[in-house]
């Protein structure tokens, strides 16, 4: 199967909300920290509902949650077979829309599988492939994170950055060692939580940018 035949599933309300997943394997969701989405809340089960790809089609259940799984504003029942567009909400607070393909999206959004790094400005809170980190970055590090993100993906220079994250006033005085050391700091915890990808990127010549990260908008 191509990546864009994929079915996705979408976050379209709660902690996950514009957040998207290809749905090429089984996919578990629920509170426990081993869940391939974890949803951070007391009202959802450790291992609160399944979907399950296969000669069908995409296939929901609800494990046995407390506060239930409802499709189609109905509680689920056993398994079901998700239809284009299927909305479903677990205990009222979570909510996700099952899409059938990649190109039934939106024109010029990533691709779900690459937006694996998140962002919270309001909460400085980051997240990667939906788990947050922990311990959180230092000052430091979230201030160079920060500056990289709100650029967009363009490149910054190392002048821009040591300015961005110890103020004008004290840019004169930081070496381009210590600004190394601090990218380092940040790829390597970025890189921990992930292995398999590089978001902190370095441009021979130009500077440095991020790749693969979604902005979380404070409201």
């Amino acid at each position: 199967m191509k990546s864009n035949d994929a079915p996705i599933l979408v976050g379209t309300k709660g902690e996950h909300d514009g957040q998207r997943w290809l749905i090429d394997r089984p996919l578990m969701l629920g509170r426990d920290a081993g869940c391939d989405i974890v949803i951070r809340d007391r009202q959802i089960s450790r291992f609160h509902v399944r979907l399950q790809p296969g000669k069908r089609g995409v296939e929901i259940e609800d494990l046995g949650s407390k506060n239930g799984t409802y499709l189609k504003e109905e509680a689920l029942k056993g398994k079901m077979v998700l239809m284009d567009g299927d909305v479903f909400v677990l205990a009222g607070i979570a909510e996700f829309q099952f899409v059938t393909s990649e190109a039934t999206m939106p024109l010029g959004d990533a691709h779900p599988a690459l937006m694996k790094l998140m962002v919270d400005f309001g909460s400085r809170q980051v997240w990667v492939n939906n788990r947050q980190l922990v311990p959180p970055l230092s000052a430091q590090q979230f201030l160079l994170l920060h500056y990289l993100c709100s650029l967009e993906g363009k490149v910054a220079s190392r002048s821009e950055l040591i300015e961005a994250v110890w103020g004008s006033e004290q840019s004169d005085g930081v070496s381009e060692q210590a600004l190394d050391a601090l990218i380092r700091r940040l790829r390597d915890r970025l890189k921990t939580a992930d292995p398999t990808m590089d978001y902190i990127v370095t441009v021979r010549g130009h500077g440095v940018k991020v790749e693969n990260v979604r902005i979380q908008p404070i409201f």
